[in-house]
């Protein structure tokens, strides 16, 4: 197994560089393609969620997958290779696995136990499987993630450890107010900016918190219309509004929950003026974009894992205001790792160990003494609310940003040791799974050669003794049979539990040798076996 992911996330990478290296699904598309047609990998797979993004490949050199994966990350992000580099984490072979597993149980997520990944997870390996570039290996290992990710949250009470996204933003919202999120709600009317998963799971939630109504606005009318149709068959009150109505709706609601997948803003800070009747400070705003892009401090926040980048989402806005006011752009914090695995371009971030400085953020405030006329949660990435419509009066904002500095203080359950126990116990046992299928064409041949061998002497036998009947000569056929099952039975399982054990690849290579077993009939099962994909056909290269 030579599995390697390389990658950048909210733990490695500021909100600024996580905006710009987001990637559509065409980029992603590409992306994969470009990697298989590269000479390290034969397989490829990508996870790109709202704060991370991470290429998977089955490459047969170290090295040169590392430097080939990383370039090929900065070419379709659009971010320069050097820029990205320093934000990049690196995992290979069963740490790979570890990252993974770990990921798909929400433990690597902003807000701990959050399950919405499992989604992204299905979601990336039906693309590789799509584009044909998810083999044995990379199909085994989502599936795997999949299956281990469903057993944390239904053996374990990691749900308790953190919330939903929404949820979470909700109550931070709710915070200033000092009232539990259902009774700050109650009675407000909410606007709802898309409607993909993360905008139906906010609508939904909104509905059953108390609002007297939500505005479902989309740049697609007929899936609004559908989301509203749906909030109201649940029992809230929903209407949808085409994308040019948002304007006038902002005069009328209290609350605006915006996750669509525009590439610029939706909402500017003259958009909110506007419709709060207040003016925005242009030189105040410019003059804090400024001081935040010097001062050093946090810039490891992200998006929800299961924000959605959908093909319809709404348009971008005018790109207005103060777009990145209060977001500082400084390296995370960083691990040195093996200095022979990593030289390839320096030092490279950690994730799991690595974090980046926390620093205190006004942006999830609003101005002493000023009521808050309006809420807004952003939980988009690329952001879709310009950052400095927190400093208009009456404006409470809350976004990916001020989200993970919230969750960095959360008390971490005590079901997540379990859960880590969980991926560990499971990573083993994928990686036995792993290095027994690798001996397995082997034991095949062998036992082909062995058959071909009874043939022979059989057919031998028969030119000797031209005078046995049928029934004579299949007793003696079946009893040739049963010898040679005997004699290989006990070595072949042994060798398969022999090579399940960490440094047991070499078993492959002694039972060829012994048996001199022909390398191209061990090849040949070995692309039988490849090919035999369990969503029948869907595979990357042989």
């Amino acid at each position: 197994m030579s599995l390697l992911v390389v990658g950048l996330s909210h733990r490695s990478a500021p909100v600024s560089v996580l905006e710009r290296a987001s990637l559509t699904a065409e980029a992603q598309g590409k992306l994969l393609q470009d990697t298989l047609a590269s000479e390290p990998a034969v397989e490829a797979a990508v996870l790109a969620t709202c704060n991370r993004i991470e290429l998977y490949a089955d490459v047969d050199k170290f090295h040169a997958g590392v430097a080939e994966l990383s370039t090929l990350l900065a070419q379709h992000s659009g971010v320069g290779l050097e820029e990205l580099t320093p934000y990049l984490y690196v995992h290979y072979e069963d740490r790979a696995v570890h990252h993974l597993l770990s990921v798909a149980c929400g433990l690597d997520s902003m807000v701990v136990g959050e399950g919405q990944i499992l989604g992204q997870i299905k979601d990336a390996l039906a693309r590789g499987q799509e584009l044909h570039t998810a083999g044995r290996l990379l199909n085994d290992l989502f599936q795997q993630a999949l299956r281990v990710g469903k057993r944390a949250h239904s053996e374990t009470g990691i749900d308790r450890a953190g919330q939903s996204l929404v949820t979470f933003g909700l109550e931070q919202l709710a915070a200033g107010s000092g009232m539990p999120v259902g009774e700050w709600a109650a009675g407000k009317r909410a606007l709802v900016i898309g409607a993909g998963s993360m905008s139906s799971l906010a609508a939904a939630t909104l509905v059953r918190t108390g609002v007297a109504e939500v505005v479902v606005a989309n740049r697609t009318q007929a899936r609004a219309e559908r989301l509203a149709e749906i909030l109201g068959e649940s029992g809230g009150v929903a209407r949808a509004v085409p994308m040019a109505d948002v304007a006038r709706e902002l005069t009328r609601v209290d609350v605006v929950v915006s996750c669509t997948g525009a590439t610029g803003l939706v909402l500017t800070a003259e958009n909110v003026a506007s419709a709060l009747g207040v003016t925005v400070d242009h030189a105040t705003a410019t003059a804090a974009a400024t001081a935040a892009a010097s001062a050093v401090g946090r810039g490891a926040a992200g998006g929800p894992e299961g924000c959605p980048v959908p093909a319809d989402a709404a348009g971008s806005g005018s790109g207005a205001g103060v777009a990145g006011a209060g977001v500082a752009a400084v390296p995370a914090a960083r691990q040195g790792a093996d200095a022979g695995s990593m030289e390839q371009h320096g030092a490279w971030a950690d994730n799991g160990t690595a974090a980046a400085q926390v620093r205190k953020r006004e942006q999830g405030g609003v101005r002493t003494g000023a009521p808050v006329r309006l809420a807004l949660l952003d939980l988009a990435m690329p952001r879709d609310i310009d950052a400095g419509v927190h400093r208009l009066d009456g404006v409470r904002l809350v976004d990916i940003e001020s989200l993970a500095d919230a969750s960095a203080d959360a008390p971490m359950a005590a079901d997540v040791d379990q859960v880590r126990t969980i991926v560990s116990d499971e990573v083993a046992a994928f990686g036995a799974a792993q290095r027994a299928a690798q001996i397995t064409p082997t034991v095949v041949a062998l036992r082909s050669m062995a058959a071909d061998v009874v043939s022979n002497e059989v057919a031998r036998l028969e030119g000797r003794l031209p005078g046995l009947d049928d029934k004579q000569r299949a007793e003696i056929t079946q009893t040739v049979r049963r010898v040679v099952d005997k004699l290989l039975h006990a070595p072949t399982v042994r060798v398969k539990q022999l090579a399940s054990e960490p440094g047991g690849a070499g078993y492959a290579d002694a039972l060829r040798e012994l048996f001199d077993l022909d390398p191209q009939t061990v090849a040949a099962v070995s692309r039988a076996d490849l090919n035999d994909t369990p969503d029948g056909g869907n595979r990357g290269r042989a």
